[in-house]
Protein backbone atom coordinates (compact mmCIF):
# COMPACT_ATOMS: atom_id res chain seq x y z
CA UNK A 1 0.00 0.00 0.00
CA UNK A 2 3.17 2.16 1.04
CA UNK A 3 4.31 1.85 -2.76
CA UNK A 4 1.27 2.62 -4.47
CA UNK A 5 0.99 5.64 -2.40
CA UNK A 6 4.64 6.88 -2.68
CA UNK A 7 4.33 6.60 -6.72
CA UNK A 8 1.36 8.31 -6.55
CA UNK A 9 2.63 10.99 -5.11
CA UNK A 10 5.51 11.25 -7.53
CA UNK A 11 3.03 11.37 -10.00
CA UNK A 12 1.31 14.39 -8.41
CA UNK A 13 4.49 16.32 -8.13
CA UNK A 14 5.04 15.65 -12.20
CA UNK A 15 1.81 16.79 -13.54
CA UNK A 16 1.68 19.86 -10.99
CA UNK A 17 5.58 21.06 -11.85
CA UNK A 18 4.47 20.49 -15.46
CA UNK A 19 1.49 22.58 -15.10
CA UNK A 20 3.59 25.06 -13.58
CA UNK A 21 6.12 25.39 -16.77
CA UNK A 22 3.20 25.35 -19.01
CA UNK A 23 1.89 28.52 -17.53
CA UNK A 24 5.55 30.30 -16.86
CA UNK A 25 6.43 29.57 -20.89
CA UNK A 26 2.52 30.82 -21.73
CA UNK A 27 2.67 34.46 -19.43
CA UNK A 28 6.05 34.84 -21.00
CA UNK A 29 5.05 33.93 -24.34
CA UNK A 30 1.91 36.46 -24.00
CA UNK A 31 3.65 39.11 -22.37
CA UNK A 32 6.30 39.87 -25.19
CA UNK A 33 3.48 39.40 -27.73
CA UNK A 34 1.55 42.19 -26.27
CA UNK A 35 4.63 44.61 -25.34
CA UNK A 36 5.16 47.57 -27.40
CA UNK A 37 8.61 48.38 -28.31
CA UNK A 38 10.87 49.95 -26.06
CA UNK A 39 11.39 53.95 -26.29
CA UNK A 40 13.36 56.94 -24.40
CA UNK A 41 11.26 59.56 -23.40
CA UNK A 42 12.87 62.49 -23.01
CA UNK A 43 11.56 65.58 -21.13
CA UNK A 44 12.91 69.04 -20.75
CA UNK A 45 11.44 71.39 -18.28
CA UNK A 46 7.80 70.69 -18.61
CA UNK A 47 7.50 69.41 -21.48
CA UNK A 48 8.10 66.18 -23.89
CA UNK A 49 11.09 67.13 -26.29
CA UNK A 50 10.90 64.06 -28.36
CA UNK A 51 10.29 59.75 -28.31
CA UNK A 52 13.53 57.88 -29.58
CA UNK A 53 12.65 53.92 -30.23
CA UNK A 54 15.30 52.07 -28.33
CA UNK A 55 15.85 49.39 -31.70
CA UNK A 56 17.41 52.72 -33.13
CA UNK A 57 20.50 53.94 -33.13
CA UNK A 58 20.70 57.97 -32.63
CA UNK A 59 22.63 60.93 -31.51
CA UNK A 60 20.76 63.83 -30.55
CA UNK A 61 21.69 66.90 -28.89
CA UNK A 62 18.99 68.35 -26.47
CA UNK A 63 19.43 72.29 -26.61
CA UNK A 64 17.88 74.49 -24.26
CA UNK A 65 16.54 78.02 -24.79
CA UNK A 66 19.06 79.00 -22.15
CA UNK A 67 22.26 77.34 -24.02
CA UNK A 68 22.61 74.28 -22.07
CA UNK A 69 22.40 71.13 -23.83
CA UNK A 70 22.62 67.36 -23.07
CA UNK A 71 23.74 64.37 -25.58
CA UNK A 72 21.26 61.67 -25.57
CA UNK A 73 23.13 58.18 -27.53
CA UNK A 74 21.06 55.25 -28.02
CA UNK A 75 23.15 52.48 -29.18
CA UNK A 76 22.33 48.47 -28.94
CA UNK A 77 19.14 48.89 -27.30
CA UNK A 78 20.18 51.35 -24.13
CA UNK A 79 19.82 54.94 -23.85
CA UNK A 80 22.73 56.71 -22.42
CA UNK A 81 23.75 60.40 -21.66
CA UNK A 82 27.39 60.83 -22.86
CA UNK A 83 27.97 65.03 -22.70
CA UNK A 84 25.85 67.63 -20.86
CA UNK A 85 26.34 71.46 -20.32
CA UNK A 86 26.25 70.85 -16.30
CA UNK A 87 28.71 71.74 -14.11
CA UNK A 88 28.21 68.29 -11.77
CA UNK A 89 28.22 65.99 -14.89
CA UNK A 90 26.12 63.07 -12.64
CA UNK A 91 24.39 62.30 -15.66
CA UNK A 92 26.73 62.07 -17.69
CA UNK A 93 28.54 59.49 -15.45
CA UNK A 94 25.04 57.44 -14.95
CA UNK A 95 24.99 53.82 -16.65
CA UNK A 96 22.99 53.54 -19.61
CA UNK A 97 19.08 52.38 -19.54
CA UNK A 98 17.04 49.97 -21.21
CA UNK A 99 14.17 49.12 -18.95
CA UNK A 100 10.67 50.15 -18.18
CA UNK A 101 10.64 52.85 -15.64
CA UNK A 102 14.55 53.21 -15.43
CA UNK A 103 15.50 57.30 -15.76
CA UNK A 104 18.29 59.41 -16.35
CA UNK A 105 17.73 62.70 -14.60
CA UNK A 106 20.10 66.40 -15.35
CA UNK A 107 18.99 68.48 -12.16
CA UNK A 108 20.49 71.59 -13.20
CA UNK A 109 19.70 70.97 -17.20
CA UNK A 110 16.24 69.90 -16.25
CA UNK A 111 16.11 67.12 -18.87
CA UNK A 112 14.89 63.46 -17.91
CA UNK A 113 15.26 59.85 -19.76
CA UNK A 114 12.58 57.80 -19.16
CA UNK A 115 12.39 54.01 -20.41
CA UNK A 116 8.71 53.32 -21.64
CA UNK A 117 7.22 50.10 -22.41
CA UNK A 118 10.49 48.06 -21.81
CA UNK A 119 11.56 44.77 -19.95
CA UNK A 120 10.46 44.99 -16.39
CA UNK A 121 13.60 46.13 -14.12
CA UNK A 122 12.92 43.56 -11.86
CA UNK A 123 13.27 45.80 -9.15
CA UNK A 124 10.09 47.12 -7.07
CA UNK A 125 9.65 50.26 -6.50
CA UNK A 126 8.11 50.54 -3.25
CA UNK A 127 10.10 48.64 -0.30
CA UNK A 128 8.63 47.98 3.43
Amino acid sequence: MEKIARKNDIILIVVILAAAAVLYIGFNVFQRANTKEPVAVVTAGESVYGRFPLDEDVTEKVELPDGSYNVLVIKDGRADITEASCPDGICVNHRAISRQRETIVCLPNKVVVEIENGEESGVDSMTS
